[in-house]
């Protein structure tokens, strides 16, 4: 992957007799010639060289979702290319190529959709007009295709290399016109991939694949109570093996934590990982080490009768004084879970003077490199224009690599010696650190009026608050708003409505996971929704759309699955369906879930149905497997162990305890996908929140039991 610097952008436009760089200005739509003085504030996305060479930058990290095509792909269909016309690069969060170099929050498509369009867009049209001022013709009388602009009249032609010449005198159109999407030859048609032949045939680059010349590695031990550092420690033995070169102390900073552990740097992981075993360390646990998850749970549990910061407040909840058997009441418990991406924390720096050189797998490459308060020149006390990064393939994510913890530890290993050092993270270390999603705690409560219609609500959350775990400086009088996400928000008609958060203290590092809070509190959130179903003796779909008298995009995805899932069919005894929705700042989407429950007690899933609503879709074949991964993920946390701690240190090591979901637990899943227009939303994550409660409601049709507490065992219900 090619790193974009001023001295590059100086070397590629001498490697062709003519360059023009496109992109987006800070001020609008502006594109030149390769010119340093002007590229200030200047965002180039596209590199047209005479040559005919093409050359698009992706600046949203590929981490399995898709973006190293969905991105070229929105440029690319507006600027009338193919994909396999032009060479697509990864950026390494160059300051040339803007600050939104990151992913997460199923952002890259939903907030980049118009804008990457509008990009090919403007470049389109600027060629259109250089080619109609070589033939004196207007510019209407041209169009452009494949690759280059033709004359309607005459049909002659003239490719892009043969006009950026003339093309970089122009200024770029600040509004484009954009193609009418019946139009479209990439955008909305499944398409292959142009990452996954790399991957297949073993040529994509991850950061663990990642060699140096003269290249070290390191291993870290940390001190396995949470909460805790390192007090002294003894590497006379660790030292004596062949191989190893020093034994240092070293920092992680993982939002407002600190702690200090001890790393083995030596001429192999092996080796390393070895020696590390033979360390004497004396830990300072600071008291943690009597912390047990149980006691926390009932910590949580307790917090319930609190009050709690107010969130959203519609109607008088307390005003209604309704009878005691016209309400409801629910506590639901989701675990604490590891992210676990398969490519463990990885990452090589090398320390010379004040350079700093990292390659790694992130999914913050602008946080790496660019000057904001919480980026990487903070920590490590480097100028940003001495940081040069080389972002790899990124083998999962799923919020854990928003986090610079692991960059900062090896950029402080790194210091101690001249060479480039490799650290990797084992699987243990991975599991047993965090941060981890935490555990998330829902009271509910509900009333209906005389009549049977819902007219109360409330959901109180109780659990650490993310934004807590990264700032020492959270206001906590406040509402962590990322803590209640979605439980104010979605479209059900309720008249009287409350919400609220209770905040608990932890010393655990927390970070945001697939679909963050969404994915404990849609669980709660349906699965009491069907508790109030079943409290009025309605079906549990009606009921929900009973409360969504007016027009609205989870009224359509409603609609949609009960007609995908043919709902209205009965099923025999024994089998139960389960529906789910769910809304939030990710996306849209609503699930239907059949189980059989079988006379000894266990489960089995029969079929999983999907409805996404995106408005508008780039790849329909990656948003399908976006979704059954989600699915996946989200069986994997509702039924799988969660982490748990014991005098101050995780239980759960490998995958052998802490297990993944494997391919004979798989449902049968079928997407279907809603792009009718309206308000683009994202895809790697809403196909999540949906399940937990969409399988639990299923289990209950079926058997008649509430789950009420993640996970539960699927061969004993």
């Amino acid at each position: 992957m090619r790193r974009i610097s001023r001295r590059s952008f100086i070397k590629d436009s001498g490697k062709a007799t003519f360059a023009i760089w496109l992109g987006i200005s800070a001020k609008g739509f502006a594109g030149k010639t390769i010119d340093i003085g002007r590229a200030k504030n200047f965002t180039p996305y596209i590199l047209v060289e005479s040559t005919g060479a093409i050359t698009i930058y992706n600046i949203k990290p590929e981490m399995g979702q898709g973006t190293f095509q969905s991105v070229p792909a929105l440029i690319a269909e507006e600027f009338e290319v193919s994909l396999d016309q032009v060479q697509i690069l990864q950026s390494n969060g160059e300051k040339e190529l803007g600050t939104r170099q990151r992913a997460g929050g199923s952002a890259s498509i939903r907030t980049g959709y118009t804008e990457f369009r509008q990009v090919g867009a403007s470049a389109r049209e600027v060629f259109i007009q250089a080619a109609a001022r070589r033939w004196q013709v207007g510019p209407d009388s041209c169009y452009a295709e494949n690759g280059q602009v033709v004359h309607k009249a005459t049909n002659r032609s003239l490719p892009y290399g043969d006009l950026v010449e003339e093309a970089s005198q122009l200024e770029l159109p600040k509004e484009p016109k954009l193609k009418d999407p019946k139009d479209f030859k990439i955008l909305g048609k499944s398409q292959h991939r142009p990452d996954v032949p790399l991957k297949t045939c073993g040529k994509a680059e991850f950061g663990i694949d990642v060699q140096v010349p003269g290249m070290l590695y390191a291993s870290v031990e940390r001190c396995p109570v949470l909460g805790g550092t390192l007090k002294s420690f003894d590497a006379g033995e660790a030292l004596k093996m062949a191989g190893v070169e020093k034994v240092v102390e070293v920092e992680r900073v993982m939002g407002r934590y600190r702690s200090t552990g001890v790393a083995v740097i030596a001429d192999s992981y092996w080796t390393a990982l070895q020696a590390r075993k033979k360390l004497v360390i004396q830990w300072e646990t600071n008291g943690f080490d009597n912390f047990n998850s149980e006691d926390y749970e009932n910590h949580l549990r307790a917090l319930a009768d609190d009050e709690g910061l107010p969130d959203k407040t519609i109607g008088a909840v307390n005003s209604l004084n309704l009878l005691p058997e016209n309400t409801i009441e629910a506590f639901y418990e989701t675990p604490m879970v590891a992210h676990h991406p398969l490519e463990p924390m990885n990452c090589v720096v090398q320390v010379q003077g004040d350079a700093v050189e990292i390659w790694t797998s992130t999914q913050v490459p602008s946080s790496l490199t660019g000057s904001g308060a919480n980026d990487l020149h903070n920590f490590i006390g480097v100028a940003p224009e001495n940081i040069k990064l080389h972002a790899k393939f990124i083998g999962g994510g799923f919020g854990r690599r928003l986090n610079i913890d692991y960059v900062i530890e090896a950029v402080n290993i790194a210091r101690h010696t001249q060479k480039p050092v490799k650290v990797i993270w084992s699987r243990e270390d991975t599991t047993q650190q965090g941060p981890f999603r935490p555990m998330t705690f829902s009271r509910l409560q509900g009333g209906f009026s005389e009549d049977g219609k819902l007219v109360a609500f409330r959901h109180k959350v109780i659990s650490p608050s993310y934004m807590e775990a990264m700032r020492s400086d959270f206001d906590k009088t406040k509402v962590d708003n990322i803590m209640v996400e979605g439980i104010g928000e979605q479209a059900y008609e309720i008249p009287n409505l409350e919400t609220s958060y209770v905040r608990a203290d932890y010393h655990v590092p927390v970070a945001a996971w697939r679909s963050v809070t969404s994915s404990t509190l849609a669980y709660a959130h349906e699965c009491f929704i069907d508790e109030l179903a079943h409290k009025a003796q309605k079906d549990p779909l009606d009921f929900r759309l009973e409360m969504l008298s007016q027009p609205s995009d989870t009224k359509r995805v409603l609609l949609k699955i009960r007609e995908l899932s043919n709902w209205d069919t009965p099923l025999p005894k024994g089998k139960g369906k389960g529906v789910a929705q769910w809304s939030f700042f990710a996306g849209l989407c609503a699930q239907v879930v059949e189980v059989t429950y079988h006379p000894n007690r266990s489960v089995t899933i029969d079929k999983v149905f999907a409805v996404i609503d995106l408005g508008e879709t780039v790849n329909p074949d990656n948003v399908k497997n976006q979704v059954e991964g989600a699915v996946i993920m989200a069986l994997g946390a509702a039924i799988k162990t969660g982490i748990t701690l014991e005098n101050g240190i995780v239980v759960q090591r490998n995958f052998y305890d802490n297990q993944l979901v494997r391919i004979n637990e798989a449902p049968d899943i079928e997407v279907h996908i809603l792009a009718e227009g309206g308000k683009i939303k994202g895809v790697g994550e809403p196909g999540l929140p949906p399940f937990a409660p969409a399988l639990v409601n299923a289990i209950f049709a079926a058997s008649g039991k509430r789950i009420r507490k993640l996970p539960f065992d699927m061969g004993n219900v």
